[in-house]
């Protein structure tokens, strides 16, 4: 019987295939994904010296890891999707959960934005928060991207998760 669901490392989705694409041959996640977050955090950073960036930061919209590919000119966009359903299910999840985290903040920042009567007597202490908040958020997305996974979070969001990222990496 054939096997309909993709395998990392074999086929499509073999090592070399998903490195030339840049593409974590162990994880099956794309760093690309965070161009995504670092494209706002850059503006929530840039806004005390250029508070009218305030209009791209309202504009910006959460996208999850398929939808970015999908609306991305990355070259190897379906692979990327193909390769995100076949990673580890603990790390997509755990890569979700700190994507809700980024979203959900930078949703704060767009509604203190909207009610702000002046932009610029808030700006720094925007900039302020996102660099101390979400930037350490998108880092640890990436850890995640490259199969780094912070201890305490694996005992959060499951008993065998630990585990299954030893066996990963063993």
């Amino acid at each position: 019987m054939e096997c309909l669901d993709p395998v990392l490392g074999a086929g499509d989705l073999a090592a070399e295939k998903l490195e030339r694409a840049n593409i974590n041959p162990q994880t099956g996640l794309a760093t690309d994904y965070l161009n995504h977050f670092n494209e706002v955090m850059m503006l929530l950073e840039m806004l005390p010296d250029m508070p009218d960036c305030s209009e791209d930061v309202l504009e910006w919209e959460p996208l999850d890891y398929e939808g970015h590919f999908e609306n991305s000119s990355f070259k190897d966009k379906n692979l990327a999707i193909q390769a995100y359903h076949a990673a580890p299910s603990h790390l997509r999840e755990h890569l979700e959960y700190r994507v809700a985290d980024i979203d959900r903040m930078v949703g704060q920042i767009q509604q203190q934005l909207r009610d702000a009567p002046d932009v610029s007597a808030i700006a720094a202490d925007i900039a302020d928060f996102a660099t101390h908040e979400i930037k350490p958020l998108i880092s640890i997305a990436s850890g995640v991207i490259h199969g780094h996974i912070e201890p305490e979070a694996t005992q959060r969001e499951g008993d065998g998760a630990q585990a299954e990222i030893d066996a990963l990496f063993a």
